[in-house]
């Protein structure tokens, strides 16, 4: 038997090699001018022992270009091809503000109807949220994955669409007023899914597998609401550790609308071409989408339905990412030359945002209007600056304790440790030191903590501010 076994593993890696040679010779049987230089830009990740992307590059509604570079499947040494399915983050936004405005378009839905129509749940604020609100990130609803990460829990706790309406209903405020800001929030897309459920009574994964993806003919794509759902072909996302080897990092969850989107280049070239022909939706509705928001002020925004709206290199474009756990995605389109490029990674180091735009630096050349842009330097690490408040013993003692907040249902415990403020939120074991700014105020990854006072000077509670999320009040115990 072990002789078999070692037989197997040997064909097995065989066939794998055949596989992985058949795919080269295909590709450089069609392979365009421009391969070469496209294929540089995924050197670091196209090997047999690193995760990698899958690519698409799109031209006049077909695929110019597409193969994969790295590794599907780590532990089964599974290739990437273009037919292997990832899971594509915020890229599934536009798939959501599509099935938003197809329920418009069938009467099910008001662009400035209140959400609470549909999603009573949330609580009344005092000016509505309307789903154009939630489509543009003009709402003020507060991020669910940013308040997930303040409340301790690992991102896996919110299964489902009705779990992150619980977090987000529990807020007692918004982070502004509706239309005044735009900030970019999960929270609006997952309410947006809600809002399709239940004004069409259909599940909202069905909803869009009826409306776009079958349509379209996207048979593999779909919004992954059954974490039992098998999915043939998937990729499996990873981080790179400091030694160099690889960790699974590919998040599971039911959460659909904001994400919850899998799909493969292959298929992404019929999405991308409906922006042209408009089969689904018709004209009216690609118009919609590619519309931008405004603020209350008049203030035109840079981001549409799902969609962000910019040039690039003198060229219009119309371009989203996505990113969750080691996974990462990006689309981008370059309407007047009627070409687009598609990636879909599974190795959290990879910048789509400048993978996409070197490989139409490829394909567009000679077709800008403006000389190629340097490549962008990675962001500098920051440097800790060093406390700018200085604490006595007591007074840092002062600050221990636990704070609760009801809008996360979470507790901080803070304490000392020598001459350091140490906090743990939530169920989690990590614990974090606090950077103090100025007095009563401290740094904390990804937030700032600011403590409050009572008339008499005691500390009474404390305020976080993050990212996406701006004034949790926690009481102190």
């Amino acid at each position: 038997m072990p002789g078999k076994r070692v037989l197997m593993g040997v064909c097995g890696a065989l066939a794998i090699g055949a596989l992985t040679a058949l795919l080269s010779a295909q590709a450089a049987q069609t392979a365009p001018p421009w391969s070469t230089q496209v294929d540089r830009v995924f050197a670091q990740w196209d090997r047999p022992d690193s995760p990698g992307c899958a690519l698409g590059v799109y031209q006049d509604g077909r695929i110019a270009y597409a193969r994969g570079y790295g590794i599907a499947d780590l532990e089964h040494n599974v290739p990437i091809t273009q037919d292997s399915v990832f899971y594509a983050g915020s890229v599934s936004k536009q798939f959501t503000a599509m099935a938003v405005a197809l329920a418009i378009s069938q009467g099910r839905l008001g662009a400035d109807d209140d959400v609470r129509k549909y999603v009573p749940e949330l609580p009344d604020y005092g000016r509505p949220i309307t789903i154009r609100h939630l489509v543009h990130h003009t709402s003020g609803l507060r991020d669910v994955n940013t308040l997930m990460v303040l409340a301790g829990r690992r991102d896996e706790d919110a299964f489902d669409n009705e779990a992150v309406l619980r977090i987000v209903a529990r807020q007692n405020a918004l982070n502004f007023m509706p239309g005044e800001e735009h900030l970019y929030s999960n929270s609006g897309y997952a309410m947006l899914a809600l809002a399709i459920e239940r004004a069409t009574g259909t599940p909202f994964a069905a909803y869009a597998d009826a409306n776009i993806f079958q349509p379209l003919g996207m048979t593999v794509s779909h919004f992954h609401t059954d974490l039992s759902r098998l999915v043939p072909g998937r990729a499996y996302a990873y981080d790179r550790r400091p030694d160099g080897s690889f960790a699974l990092n590919s998040p599971q969850n039911e959460r659909a609308g904001a994400g919850g989107l899998f799909t493969t280049v292959r298929e992404l070239v019929r999405w991308d071409e409906n922006f042209y022909d408009a089969k689904v939706g018709g004209p009216d509705v690609i118009r919609m989408l590619e519309t931008p928001g405004r603020l209350n002020s008049g203030t035109e925004l840079t981001y549409a339905w799902g969609l962000t709206l910019g040039s690039y290199r003198g060229m219009p474009i119309v371009e989203h990412s996505g990113s969750l756990g080691g996974f990462r995605a990006h689309i981008i389109r370059f309407r007047s030359a009627h070409a687009s490029v598609a990636v879909l990674c599974n190795a959290s180091n990879v910048r789509t945002g400048t993978v996409v735009r070197r490989v139409a630096d490829a394909v567009l050349a000679g077709r800008f209007t403006i000389a190629e842009l340097p490549l962008a330097p990675p962001p500098p690490t920051p440097v800790p600056s060093g406390p700018g408040y200085l604490y006595e013993g007591d007074e840092l003692k002062s600050l221990a304790g636990e704070y609760y907040s009801d809008e996360l249902d979470s507790t901080y415990r803070i304490s000392v440790d020598g001459k350091n403020l140490r906090l743990r939120r939530g169920v989690q074991r990590q614990a974090f030191t606090l950077v103090p700014r100025r007095k009563d105020e401290f740094d904390l990854p990804g937030s700032v903590i600011r403590f409050r006072r009572g008339p008499d000077g005691a500390i009474i509670g404390l305020v976080v501010d993050a990212d996406r999320t701006r004034g949790l009040v926690f009481v102190r115990r």
